[in-house]
């Protein structure tokens, strides 16, 4: 623009005293710089073919702001001579402007941008706002809309997930620190009786490890093979100090177990006790009827009883021994009679009483938590073994037994269902696929959980001795067997089944 021009735009002082004597009402930065940026607008408009870039007026309508230079700005903006004790404001001056004092003139705004600012020769921006860059972290950029514009998701320094964040959290329920002992003390020994067999033999391959033992373990093994201790019915292995051991009772007192009687039962005579149902393990047969913690022979004074296990587990090395001492016995047809017909007073078995876990390996695939599932109807042998031995057979029920264990239902599943058929029609046992909690959690692991085991004794029912008993006679004795069974059932599941999904159900 000429000089001419520049001589008919309005001038204003820029000092406060200047202003003063005008009588000019002070003027503050930002006001001076937007009057600034209108005679620049209005310079562009004239000279528009002079200045062929296009100015950026569209931002500027959408974004009346004016950003405030900081002190370092203001600073480099300063010009050299001016003087340093003024701490006023200086106003930017307008085109053809110069501040009083100074030695650098303006030559004019041709080809000047919009807050362009010449000193000494070199560029100053006094504003810095272009929508083609990217706004700061703290700066909010309206849309075309209105609405702000939310900060980018880069814009801050984030981290993962942190390692231990939530622990408490978890659905997995860690036991605490300050557990009683006595419950540890509980834990252990249920531990221990869960991996006996595990344990036992696992100890023993690390004896053969030691070819110092050899000579001792070749002719063990050779032994266990031939032998018939848990067949005899002799239990001359049995040892009472051992079944009445403290840990025993710890062992009991961990679900709690309880042990109850209908009535008396007499000395002089020999008795089957068939326990219902199988479960898992059938822990409660275990603290019943192998253990004095419950104090069976208190509840049924003068009758000797043997719980009765796979014959297999007779032929395996250290666990064989822990079994005998414990007064165990094979429950095979040969182990049955003999312990039935041998010792007592008059050395015929009076006195003498088996318990056979009627159900079996297949009772333990429903054995579903709140249900009462009895494979019974098919289960007619233990009926005959009673008859031909003149034993009396008594119905034991044990409530909670199948609550101890969570396992995955089978019957969802045939494919898995008919498995688990399989290895137990060739391998004679089977393999459910169940969990509890665990050693230090009480949601994951093998352990038991600690619910209760209230196990009821029912009334005796006698037989008659045949050697070769008439069909019709089983099933009589199998029906009245039955009916005993559910009159403990329907007498007791509102005290010791409360929470039962279910009524007590026989599925063969």
């Amino acid at each position: 623009m000429s000089q001419l021009e520049d001589a008919l735009l309005p001038v204003e002082p820029s000092l406060p005293e200047e202003r003063a004597a005008q009588d000019l009402a002070p003027k503050s930065y930002a006001e001076a710089a937007e009057e600034a940026l209108q005679i620049e607008s209005h310079d562009s408009a004239i000279d528009e073919t002079k200045d062929p870039k296009p100015k950026n007026m569209k931002s500027l309508q959408l974004n009346r702001k004016i950003k405030i230079p900081s002190g370092e700005d203001k600073e480099q903006n300063k010009p050299e001579d001016a003087d340093q004790d003024n701490n006023s404001p200086k106003s930017p001056t307008a085109r053809g402007q110069r501040r009083k004092g100074s030695s650098v003139k303006s030559n004019g705004s041709i080809g000047r941008k919009h807050g362009e600012h010449i000193t000494n020769g070199t560029k100053k921006s006094l504003t810095s706002f272009d929508l083609n860059l990217e706004p700061e972290e703290d700066a909010v950029t309206p849309r075309k809309n209105g609405s702000p514009k939310k900060k980018r998701r880069d814009s801050e320094l984030k981290s993962g997930r942190q390692a231990g964040a939530g622990w408490q959290r978890s659905k997995i329920r860690w036991a605490p620190l300050n557990v009683p002992l006595q419950r540890r003390l509980q834990t252990l020994a249920v531990l221990m009786h869960t991996l006996s067999i595990a344990g036992t033999v696992a100890i023993f391959f690390f004896l053969c490890s030691i070819p110092l033992l050899w000579p001792v373990l070749f002719p063990y093994v050779i032994y266990i093979l031939f032998s018939n201790a848990g067949t005899s019915g002799e239990l001359s292995f049995r040892s009472d100090r051992i079944r009445r051991l403290p840990v025993w009772s710890l062992f009991a007192s961990y679900f709690p177990a309880r042990l109850y009687r209908s009535q008396e039962l007499e000395p002089t005579r020999k008795y089957i006790f068939g326990y219902h149902p199988h479960g898992i393990i059938s822990h409660g047969a275990f603290a019943a009827f192998a253990t004095e913690a419950l104090g069976f022979s208190q509840l049924f004074p003068g009758i000797t009883n043997t719980l009765l296990t796979l014959d297999a587990n007779f032929r395996l090395p250290l666990y064989r021994e822990y079994a005998l001492r414990m007064g165990l016995a094979s429950v095979s047809r040969e182990s049955c009679i003999n312990l039935l017909s041998k010792g007592g007073p008059n050395g015929e078995g009076m006195g003498r009483a088996i318990t056979i876990v009627v159900g079996g390996a297949r009772e333990s695939l429903d054995a579903q938590p709140g249900t009462l599932r009895l494979v019974l109807h098919c289960r007619k042998g233990f009926i005959k073994m009673a008859i031909r031995t003149g034993a009396d057979l008594v119905p034991v029920l044990a409530f909670g037994e199948n609550d101890i264990y969570e396992q995955l239902d089978a019957q969802s599943n045939s494919y898995i269902h008919d498995l688990q058929l399989l290895v137990k029609k060739y391998l004679g046992f089977t393999v459910p696929l169940f969990h509890a909690r665990g050693i230090f959690n009480y949601d994951v692991g093998l352990m038991p959980y600690r619910r209760p085991l209230n196990i009821v004794v029912g009334r005796p029912i006698r037989t008659l001795q045949s050697q070769d008993p008439t069909k019709e006679y089983v099933d009589e004795v199998h029906d009245n067997y039955v009916k005993e069974l559910i009159r403990l059932w329907d007498d007791h599941k509102d005290t010791f089944a409360r929470e039962r999904e279910g009524e007590l159900e026989i599925v063969e």
